[in-house]
């Protein structure tokens, strides 16, 4: 980037105009923004939001959250998937109350130690509760800077990694490096998108290496190719993890004492026949995997919560 003030510039002006509105921007609470970021992981914003309201209502505190029953955690996770995420936050809050006095530490080292915390969320953090000038590194943003610097041949993940703490707004910039973030997340989410791109639209296509190939928005094999590689989800439907989610969001429904272990192979009979697959794996072995997981506990031939 020859002018990176320009560059700057320009997403501080759109994004004043266009930031979307969502609930954990502009709040200064570390415990907040965590539980965004943990309930973004691999949960799309839309389904996020209510969620979102309704969890800090019920734990408005780390302490709150640590204190609290992995059951009632687990049933207030419900329609996030990946429900796993939600027993490692409660762990996560245990953690912070007992090693770091109800504190969520501020440093990306500290944070990775955590449950549940990889690479991206420890950024993230830093970055948008505590103001730390660190490269913050999500989905959108890889394909946003990839295109500008790459254009339409996508380099490897790794190579977006130095570019991304280059590009870095430094201090007398007119965006800070929180919203620079926020902003190339909304850039990437509703005009750089992976297949359609929105070229005309978008601020960044003055300065950008992709826009001269994609801004005609008609092909969307092209458009893909640019985008840096990322593993596909495995099909979640039949899955093994369909199954276990189907367990789980039965629990939900029952009182704390459960329910008899025989009723839940009915259970899995009509999630296969929903979902047209047999589970690849025994009921005897989905209980073993969710109570290793903490997501289920088995005493006297009975299952519940945790």
């Amino acid at each position: 980037m020859a002018d990176a003030h320009a560059f700057h510039d320009a997403v501080a002006t759109w994004y004043a105009r266009n930031a979307r509105v969502l609930p954990w921007r502009g709040i200064a609470d570390p415990y907040a923004v965590l539980v965004s970021e943990v309930m973004l992981q691999q949960t799309q914003v839309e389904r996020v939001i209510p969620k979102y309201g309704a969890f800090l209502d019920a734990f408005p505190t780390i302490q709150a959250l640590a204190d609290a029953q992995p059951a009632d955690v687990i049933r207030l996770w419900a329609g996030m998937g990946y429900n796993g995420r939600a027993v490692r936050l409660h762990k996560l809050a245990q953690e912070v109350v007992e090693r770091h006095g109800g504190k969520i530490p501020r440093s990306a080292d500290e944070l990775r130690r955590l449950p549940g915390i990889g690479p991206y969320t420890a950024a993230a953090v830093t970055s948008f509760a505590f103001g730390e000038h660190v490269p913050v590194l999500d989905t959108n943003i890889y394909r946003v800077l990839s295109r500008v610097v790459h254009g339409i041949d996508a380099p490897s993940r790794d190579a977006i990694h130095p570019l991304a703490e280059a590009m870095l707004p430094k201090p007398g910039s007119p965006i800070t490096p929180a919203d620079w973030h926020q902003a190339l997340m909304d850039v990437g989410a509703t005009l750089c998108t992976a297949r359609q791109p929105r070229c005309m639209l978008c601020p960044l296509r003055p300065h950008c290496a992709a826009a001269p190939h994609l801004q005609s928005g008609g092909d969307s094999t092209l458009a893909e190719a640019s985008v840096p590689y990322s593993p596909r989800q495995s099909r979640f439907q039949g899955s093994a993890r369909y199954f276990r989610g189907r367990i789980v969001d039965y629990l939900r429904e029952q009182p704390d004492s459960g329910v008899e272990e025989d009723a839940l192979e009915t259970v899995l009979r009509h999630a296969e026949a929903a979902s047209g697959a047999l589970c690849p794996m025994s009921l005897a072995d989905l209980f073993a995997a969710l109570e290793r997981d903490g997501l289920i506990r088995r005493q006297d031939g009975r299952v519940r919560l945790p």
